[in-house]
């Protein structure tokens, strides 16, 4: 069978591969803001280079994609707004209020946030596997960021932590916009328009022209070891936000929301372990603990994403929607299965 153009192999594998590979980019991204916000960075400064950076790789992108506007203003700007600029906004505003590890865990509620979207605004079939694995992560989250030490309920930085949860599951739905549809804009230029329209929003918030520039061509430590502020920054916008935003919505779109969400909770027990090796930070048994729970969440979520076949949800009395959902999406994976044997996969 012909895959269309921009069309990727639908490997299993390869699918959670992309998923994991997202998170450990994205849970990279600590390591390396926070010797620069160490060194005398603004950390809304470094969101701001961190975005704008990765908007400048991805201009080509942008160009080679400037239909997209026309076609998907909507779709840009809510991913610009909420899955760029909203997560990253939200969050550090909710630091300056409430400790890591409660901002950390009230974020990561999003998988479990997606899987209400989808059940009562979508109407579509949530699997039992997906939900059981939600619960899973978030009870190893709290282990991995040892909720209960120093935990405030500061309402207005809960409220931010919530907003970037928020925001973060408008990443996973925006994502997986258009799935199975002829016209479906290409992920890599929703990611560079998404960045361009973050990079408008941040610039308004973190004021770039008061930002101490210099430091830029110092160093900054990394657990007593000086290392390229530059150095640092690069690591920060190509890995942490290009190669970290392409796979994760490539992911979504192969793997769906709710699934792509719960292997996303990683990136907390990436985060973790990399702080642990490479700024020497401490890493209890009950963390490593929590982050073996995440990992059975994202194993046990994953393992039910094939969902209920027609029948089944034909059985259970589901909904006219619900039933054509099924059906579209029992199509859609007999499709790419044959696909992905037409590649040799």
């Amino acid at each position: 069978m012909r895959v269309s153009q921009g069309t990727l192999p639908a490997g299993r594998g390869t699918s959670l591969g992309l998923a994991l590979l997202s998170a450990v980019a994205f849970g990279g991204s600590g390591v390396a803001a926070k010797p620069l916000i160490q060194a005398g960075l603004d950390p809304l400064h470094v969101v701001w280079l961190r975005v704008a950076g990765a908007a400048l790789v991805m201009l080509p992108v942008a160009i080679r994609h400037r239909d997209l506007p026309r076609r998907r203003p909507a779709l840009l700007a809510g991913f610009g707004l909420f899955a760029v600029a909203g997560v990253q906004a939200c969050y550090f505003a909710a630091l300056s209020r409430i400790p890591v590890g409660v901002a950390l865990l009230i974020e990561y509620l999003a998988p479990a946030l997606v899987l209400l979207w989808v059940r009562f605004v979508q109407r579509r079939a949530v699997t039992r596997s997906a939900a059981v694995g939600v619960v899973f992560a978030v009870a190893g989250l709290a282990c991995v960021v040892e909720v209960w030490s120093g935990l405030s309920l500061d309402p207005a930085g809960l409220l931010l932590a919530l907003g970037a949860a928020c925001c973060q599951v408008a990443y996973f739905v925006l994502s997986d916009h258009g799935r199975g549809e002829s016209d479906a804009a290409d992920p890599l230029g929703v990611i560079a328009y998404g960045l361009l329209v973050g990079t408008a929003v941040l610039t308004a918030l973190a004021r770039p022209w008061e930002m101490r520039w210099h430091l830029l061509a110092g160093g900054a430590r990394m657990d007593g070891t000086q290392v390229p502020a530059f150095w640092l920054l690069c690591w920060l916008v190509l890995m942490a936000t290009v190669v970290a935003y392409a796979t994760g919505v490539v992911s979504v779109r192969r793997l769906s929301p709710q699934v792509a969400g719960v292997v996303a909770c990683l990136e907390a027990v990436v985060a973790t372990v990399l702080a642990w090796v490479l700024l020497g930070e401490h890493l209890s048994g009950t963390r490593i603990a929590g982050g073996a729970v995440v990992l059975v969440g994202a194993f046990v979520a994953q393992s039910g994403t094939p969902g209920k076949p027609v029948e089944a949800v034909v059985a259970a009395g589901a909904s006219p929607a619900a039933r054509e959902q099924a059906r579209r999406e029992q199509a859609r994976r007999e499709e790419e299965r044959l696909s992905g044997e037409g590649h040799g996969t």
